[in-house]
């Protein structure tokens, strides 16, 4: 795990090339403080100058796998972000084909792959990964990101320069790449609550996708995507296994086994759910010593878990850490994490995520998380919800508008879903419903809300494109698979644990394991009200009947009543007092009524000025 960054272009000055190299590395330093390097070289012709720069945070071949590294007559040179799990197998197949390997590093795997099959190496790794490999023979450079973004990957070209970088910040310390808001992004964060790919926030400075790779060659940058979800295609039956639940015990159980190999100290984060109770469960049948653990909570008692991860790591006797933290530390770290993930922190739980990193950083280098089960499994109340869309709308609309919704809107808070569900079950439009599931604004919202009008030939960029003709489920979560996940879960899984330089690993966003789920029928996945059944049936077998039969509850952070409470002052200074950068993002009258209802109890509206607040922190930080 590491992070990395590289310039090519024409530059007359070397020195100039490359005091800017290092620039983008230092600042990055957080992502790798074990180790740094740097390959500096020119074309042929000395028309085009190239630099690599690579940050390492060690965890697997500690005493040779210092990058960049090369192929035998280092002709191919490689900086490389992630972990290919698969190393061992694809080095025995490479050497039966002739090559040699002077390390014990995956890292050195993608340089000889990329030998043996060029761009189509990508289909063969098995992992996360995002890498630079310099191709001096054919002078090309071939940059790659994983099936689905868990490691980052950023772009800008001016002037005939191609920047790239794991992080937007080591961009910006690249000289005359300035800051500058991109509008049309804007737009799209008040109706997402994040930025979808590949816009970013910033003018000028683009993600490459997920499961894509971009070639330069001669002064020209082409992308291709090599890699779509499976949950993209319309299902078709297919014969299942004897016994479904226990292959995907088995298939889960080899993703966790090989996301174990390290060199270093390793745990895992545990919240007391099934996703990251699953993980540790399995993590200790491959484990000879108890498994690191670690928790975090709340101050306040109605929103922690910490009882609930004790009594996994109890049962299976864990070297279990807890944190336990306040609303004075989301006001403490808040531009801070801005700053670290070069965009607002688009979830309250970024804050306690960080934090946990900060805390396990101090016994390991590497953990496991239960991340992307919900997404690959159907754990959200909206996969369940959605497949009543159709039928809801065939409600006349004067019954469903003027007598059904102001009915179940005028429920108390603890109803917060039912609502939610309502509201969204009205939007005709399965692209405008995507978002909003999340709590983020519906079209209209937006349009009351906003001052600034939609930018002109503007496309947000996400992927609707899993066939109408699927079921609801598999649409829904290829939308999730694709954006949500990618460009907010994933974004704040990469930065806040890199920020306290710590390795995150994934299971349950294993491609096979993926695949696998994907050609099962949709009642594996959701069967009635039961989210993630064959997870909850596979876990019957390991964990106890309180942790698979207790509702879901999420990551949750207690904004609302700290909104109302503590951080009331704190939240109408950004957003309505004199200093405010974005106030004349909004309707003035329309802002005055957000902030009044919710810090009165009459709504509630902590997602949206969480999105709000966070907006305006990004805007102090990089716009002085």
């Amino acid at each position: 795990m590491c992070g990395i960054a590289g310039v090519i272009g024409s530059f007359a000055d070397p020195v100039f090339f490359s005091g800017a190299l290092r620039s983008m590395s230092a600042t990055i330093s957080h992502r790798g403080p074990d180790d740094d390097g740097f390959l500096e070289t020119t074309t042929r012709d000395n028309r085009y100058r190239v630099g690599l720069a690579h940050r390492r945070l060690s965890i697997i071949d500690l005493s040779t796998g210092h990058q960049p590294i090369g192929n035998e007559d280092g002709s191919i040179q490689i900086v490389f972000n992630g972990e290919i799990y698969n190393f061992h197998s694809l080095r025995d197949e490479l050497i039966a084909c002739g090559h040699k390997f002077a390390t014990a590093s995956d890292t050195e795997t993608i340089v000889h792959a990329y030998e043996q099959w060029g761009e189509r190496c990508v289909d063969y790794f098995r992992g996360m990964f995002a890498f630079a490999i310099w191709d001096a023979r054919n002078e090309r450079l071939f940059l790659a990101r994983d099936r689905f973004g868990k490691k980052p990957l950023f772009l800008y070209e001016a002037n005939g320069v191609l920047l790239f970088a794991s992080e937007i910040k080591s961009l910006l310390a690249f000289p005359g790449v300035n800051a500058e808001v991109n509008h049309a992004a804007v737009w799209d964060y008040l109706m997402y609550r994040y930025v979808p790919a590949p816009n970013t926030l910033f003018q000028g400075i683009r993600k490459l996708m997920p499961g894509c790779y971009a070639i330069w060659e001669k002064g020209n940058l082409i992308e291709r995507q090599y890699y779509h979800p499976p949950d993209r295609e319309i299902f078709t039956d297919v014969a299942l296994p004897a016994d479904p639940v226990g292959a995907f015990l088995n298939k889960l159980d080899e993703a966790v086994n090989i996301r174990m190999i390290s060199d270093v100290p390793f745990g895992a984060f545990l919240s007391g759910g099934i996703d990251s109770s699953a993980v540790v469960g399995l993590m200790s049948r491959h484990s000879m010593q108890p498994v690191k653990t670690f928790s975090v909570g709340f101050s306040e008692s109605g929103y922690s878990e910490l009882a609930y991860a004790k009594a996994i790591a109890n049962q299976f006797k864990t070297d279990h850490h807890e944190l336990v933290i306040s609303q004075d530390h989301l006001i403490e770290y808040l531009p801070t994490l801005v700053r670290f993930r070069d965009a607002p922190v688009a979830e309250p739980s970024d804050i306690p995520i960080f934090l946990l990193a900060k805390e396990a950083r101090k016994t390991v280098k590497m953990v496991l998380t239960g991340e992307g089960a919900d997404e690959f499994l159907g754990g959200y109340p909206k996969h369940v919800y959605e497949r009543y869309a159709a039928w809801y709308q065939l409600i006349p609309g004067l019954a469903r508008h003027g007598i059904l919704e102001p009915l179940i809107q005028a429920l108390p808070y603890r109803f917060r879903r039912a609502k939610t569900a309502i509201v969204n079950l009205s939007l005709e439009h399965f692209e405008e419903r995507m978002p909003r599931w999340f709590g983020a604004l519906s079209e209209a919202e937006r349009k009351d809300l906003v001052a600034m009008s939609r930018p002109q030939e503007h496309s947000s960029g996400v992927q609707f494109n899993s066939s109408p003709k699927n079921s609801p489920l598999r649409r829904i979560l290829y939308f999730d698979q694709t954006s949500w996940l990618p460009d907010n879960l994933l974004e704040r899984g990469d930065r806040m644990t890199m920020a306290a330089s710590l390795e995150a690993r994934m299971p349950f966003m294993d491609h096979e394991l993926a695949t696998f789920i994907s050609n099962l029928p949709d009642n594996f996945r959701v069967r009635g009200h039961q989210t993630k059944w064959i997870l909850r049936e596979a876990m019957k077998r390991l964990l106890p009947p309180a942790i698979l039969e207790r509702p879901k509850v999420g990551f949750r952070v207690p904004v609302n009543e700290w909104f109302q409470g503590p951080m009331r002052d704190y939240l109408y200074e950004h957003l309505s007092g004199t200093a405010s950068i974005t106030r004349n993002y909004y309707q003035v009258n329309k802002l005055e009524k957000v902030l009044a209802d919710h810090v009165a109890g009459r709504q509630n509206h902590e997602k949206l000025l969480w999105s709000m607040l966070n907006l305006e922190i990004w805007h102090r930080q990089y716009l002085k």
